[in-house]
């Protein structure tokens, strides 16, 4: 038989559809979101205890007081399992599916049963629309009112129509014709008789239609979980692809509740509207004797008044519960969609805390990969964190590109493999698998049929080793090819799976990577932030973080390790926990301009700092004072020669100093006062003292160098202050071991050596200076250290924080934050380059800048809760 090419049909048709009827969808797509928006805020906006008893209020006035009780603690038990607003999000798509549904249907049955033509037209149509896999119609869905809440609420209301009309039609057939006759004999309009006989006496049969309508929706909201609509269906969708059997199961009985009361309810209705139905509960309610009172039901009004003063008191609360806006992102939504992969889920959920702690409203969404590429064209979806490009993702990135803007790769670089356990010590490479299908029962495990590395597997790896034939690609998710894996593990079976680096499961078990000689995975991804088209204009100040963006693979994994370990549905607490292990990195990723800093628990605290005028000491001296301001502490500082500041820190005038440089440039002091003095810590690690000369001045590598050129020099080495450590060591031990006594050393400060330095640089002029390391004159100047063979200069110096005896106890949590505090060579060298720049009298503007330039750093260096 030749092949009938139905499906491509189809596509031509939804195409066609696409291009000529967007004004229809996007008509029908404003009204249907609007409704939902509304019902959907009506439902999250009250506290759910107040929301609980209107509905135990509406069961005790359509079924009576058990069923008011069964009502108010099923409603409860969602929400002790943390289900509420997904329950309330699924309540309303079902609302506005029934109420579109009911418009639509009901006169549609009427028609059809008035009219046999109009029946027998629209028979097969319900047929093919009750009988069609309730998953096909996201697809079209997807393509016409993109991802979330619309394909999902279109497909429920196409799924559920046809028991309503069947049924209305039924209703209507089923009324006794000789009634109908009756009426029309009395001269009735066919419009009355329709309104005053057949639609009353039909109305059990339709109000049954209805309760099959509910039913449906619920269910088929569920499935619309897949494409991004919001909430049950999220959550067993969220479920299933990780395989949590808890969230599962709780998402599973949250569905089970509504729907039970929804069926009461609907039931109960009937019986309330529908004449036929109260003669039948009248009777029932007769034969219940001493249980009356158990079934007793207030009279409407005063079920209405009930619900009315609950609604009010909701509303009231909701009004002046209301918080005031934030700053940076002033309550804007933004849309962040993944595919459910470990890194995906883990910086989708960081980015979310982000957003949320910079005013936004971002809300994430799980999406097959093809939903997520098509959602994102088409705009619904703002950002996506986790396209794996060149390769893995090529296929939709060259679809949609033009419709996409990448704002740059957070990690590199990745690779793609399949795995298997090293206890299988024969496979080794791709090439291996050849002709053992049997140990593997011929099957790879594989992950979501719409990622990127399946289609690349069936698509060329099979083909290039050999494979095709042999072996069977079983599609299924992440979290199941990883219980797969595991199940297997334990039992010391052989698996092959999908899986790519980096990945927390090489660290759990101990697998092989199948080595891949033929190129055939690519050469590796950098896994990039991806926007729709217009992101970065619409939100220049997101798109700009996000381009500054970078996780290396100890951040990635202990993220994804902090997110998998607080569960499904708890995942931004475990990205919480992990940035409370990493302070400061909110700031990092996403500077704010309207950043306001917590006051320590000291704050008011006033303490006396001393530093000498040299360049490390000033800058950290500034630093700190600037921190502190920042924490509430009212700190003073001192500038003071090396002796008078020793000397008052011994005796407690000086609280600190962070220009300590031990055990060998100042050892002299620190065994002075080393009594009266406590030793914080180091913040810099490791120091070197010498003797530079400026890189034009040729054959003068070394001290010895130096005593040989002594007329070049004029017999002069320019030193700093005099009561420093390292002038009376050059003086005490390094000029007499290489017999520099008789050069002039002169003593004219730190400053004054540096101007000496410029100025015969700047006419390559011979000149040498006492320096050391770290110094930002390195980076101006070519300059070269003088070897000591000798090791005159003693050991490496660390630079330390000196306190008084008594500072950990006045300061305790000053002293905390200094203890842990280190800075690397390049953060204090642009530190004191800022503070050079910003000129003398202006240093807390160079420190101002250089915090601006460092986000976080007041949060690393000095943490509040």
């Amino acid at each position: 038989m030749p092949r009938i090419n139905v499906g491509s049909w189809a596509d031509t048709c939804v195409e066609w559809l696409r291009h000529h009827l967007t004004w229809l969808f996007d008509f029908v797509s404003h009204v249907l979101t609007d409704m939902y928006n509304g019902i959907e805020a009506v439902l999250t906006a009250p506290h759910p205890l107040l929301l609980m008893g209107i509905f135990a209020v509406l069961a005790w006035w359509l079924r009576g007081l058990p069923a008011a009780v069964l009502t108010f603690a099923g409603f409860a038990l969602i929400d002790s399992i943390q289900q509420w607003e997904a329950t309330m999000q699924s309540l309303a798509l079902v609302l506005v599916a029934c109420i579109i549904t009911v418009v639509v249907a009901v006169p549609l049955g009427i028609w059809a049963a008035r009219n046999r033509a109009v029946g027998g037209a629209l028979r097969p149509v319900l047929d093919l629309m009750q009988t069609m896999p309730a998953m096909v119609y996201l697809i079209p869905g997807i393509l016409f009112f993109g991802i979330g809440v619309m394909p999902g609420m279109v497909a429920t209301i196409i799924f559920s129509m046809p028991p309503a009309v069947r049924m209305t039609e039924l209703g209507i057939r089923q009324v006794d014709g000789e009634l109908v006759e009756a009426a029309e004999a009395f001269g009735t309009h066919p419009r009355r008789t329709l309104f005053r006989v057949q639609l009353p006496l039909a109305l059990p049969t339709i109000m049954a239609g209805v309760n099959q309508v509910i039913m449906l929706a619920l269910s088929m909201v569920v499935i619309a979980g897949m494409v991004g609509a919001e909430g049950l269906g999220s959550s067993v969708y969220n479920a299933v692809s990780s395989v949590n059997v808890a969230l599962g199961f709780e998402a599973g009985l949250a569905v089970v509740i509504l729907a039970m009361y929804l069926d009461r309810m609907t039931g109960a209705l009937n019986e309330r509207v529908s004449p036929l139905g109260r003669r039948a509960l009248a009777k029932a309610q007769a034969a219940l004797g001493g249980l009356k009172f158990l079934y007793w039901k207030p009279a409407t009004s005063v079920a209405m008044a009930g619900v009315v003063v609950l609604a009010l008191v909701a509303g009231g609360l909701n009004v002046f519960g209301k918080d005031g806006a934030k700053t940076d992102g002033g309550g804007r939504p933004i849309t962040l969609g993944y595919v459910n992969w470990d890194e995906g889920k883990a910086t989708t959920y960081l980015w979310k805390e982000i957003l949320e702690q910079r005013g936004f409203k971002p809300k994430a969404q799980a999406l097959e990969a093809g939903a997520l590429f098509t959602g994102q064209a088409r705009g619904d979806v703002d950002v996506q964190t986790n396209a794996w490009l060149p390769t893995t993702h090529a296929e939709y990135y060259k679809k949609y590109k033009d419709k996409l803007e990448d704002l740059g790769a957070w990690y590199d670089k990745t690779s793609l493999e399949i795995a298997v356990p090293s206890y299988m010590k024969d496979i080794k490479t791709l090439d291996d698998l050849k002709g053992k299908a049997g140990e593997f029962g011929g099957k790879i495990t594989g992950i979501e049929p719409g990622a990127g590395e399946m289609k690349i597997l069936k698509g060329k790896v099979l083909g290039d080793y050999g494979l095709d034939g042999e072996y069977k690609v079983a599609e299924s998710s992440t979290a199941s090819m990883l219980t797969e894996l595991d199940r297997a593990y334990a039992a010391k079976k052989p698996i092959a799976v999908t899986l790519w680096s980096p990945h927390w499961a090489y660290d759990k078990y101990h697998l092989t990577k199948l080595e891949d000689p033929k190129g055939s995975f690519g050469s590796g991804d950098s896994l990039h932030l991806l926007g729709r088209k217009g992101f970065a204009k619409d939100e220049p100040q997101v798109a700009k973080w996000m381009k500054n963006f970078h996780l290396d693979e100890k951040q990635l994994t202990s993220l994804e390790n902090a997110v998998k370990s607080a569960g499904e549905g708890h995942e931004q607490d475990g990205v919480r926990t992990w940035l409370k292990k990493n302070p400061g990195l909110v700031d990092t990723f996403a500077p704010s301009a309207n950043v306001s800093y917590a006051k320590g628990k000291d704050a008011g605290a006033a303490p006396n700092i001393g530093y000498p005028a040299w360049d490390e000491g000033i800058a950290t001296t500034y630093l700190w004072k600037n921190v502190l301001e920042k924490r509430g502490y009212k700190p003073t500082i001192r500038n003071l020669d090396v002796g008078p500041m020793w000397t008052g820190l011994s005796s407690g005038q000086i609280d600190v100093e962070f220009d300590g440089w031990l055990p060998v440039a100042q050892k002299q002091y620190w065994d002075q006062y080393k009594d009266d003095l406590v030793d914080v810590g180091a913040w810099y690690d490791k120091t070197s003292l010498e003797i530079a000369v400026p890189s034009y001045v040729k054959g003068v590598k070394t001290l010895d160098d130096l005593r040989e050129h002594r007329d070049e020099f004029k017999g002069k080495i320019i030193g700093i202050e005099p009561g420093t450590g390292e002038m009376k060591r050059l003086k005490s031990t390094v000029a007499p071991a290489y017999g520099l006594e008789d050069f002039q050393v002169t003593e004219a400060g730190t400053s004054s050596m540096l101007a000496e330095l410029d100025r015969a640089y700047a006419k390559k002029e011979p000149i040498a200076v006492v320096l050391w390391s770290p110094h930002w004159a390195y980076s101006k100047y070519d300059l070269t250290k003088l070897a000591d063979p000798q090791h005159t200069w003693g050991d490496n110096n660390q630079i330390k924080t000196l306190g008084h005896k008594s500072f950990p106890e006045k300061f305790p949590e000053f002293n905390g934050w200094l203890k842990n505090w280190k800075m690397t060579p390049d953060e204090l060298g642009s530190l004191e380059k800022d503070i050079q720049d910003a000129g003398k009298g202006h240093e807390n503007d160079g420190v101002e800048k250089w915090i601006a330039d460092h986000p976080g750093i007041v949060d690393k260096m000095a943490p509040v809760k």
